[in-house]
């Protein structure tokens, strides 16, 4: 089984994710923001998700973890919680 680790900011609008999404293409800290925006608990650990495999989050979120490029931050991933910036960690077949 497949099995990935990332790390996500969870916020109530897509024009803020895309907001966190160009202060950390500019440099800023994923983990950092995280703390600051998230309103995931996650995000007093920097956003940090842990392993998880296929089916264990939900479908929107899935897609993108088992596909996206590693250490690339992807976003804004809506889902039924809101806006999700997602940067995967690691993957491992």
């Amino acid at each position: 089984m497949t099995l990935a680790s990332a790390r996500h900011i969870l916020v109530d609008n897509e024009a803020q994710c895309l907001e966190l999404k160009q202060r950390i293409a500019s440099g800023e800290d994923f983990a950092d923001i995280a703390k600051q925006y998230s309103s995931c608990p996650s995000g007093q650990d920097g956003g940090e998700l842990g392993e998880f495999g296929p089916g264990m989050m939900v479908p929107e979120f899935d897609k993108v973890v088992f596909s996206a490029p590693i250490n690339e931050v992807q976003g804004p991933v809506q889902t039924q919680f809101g806006y999700h910036l997602l940067e995967v960690t690691s993957r491992v077949e």
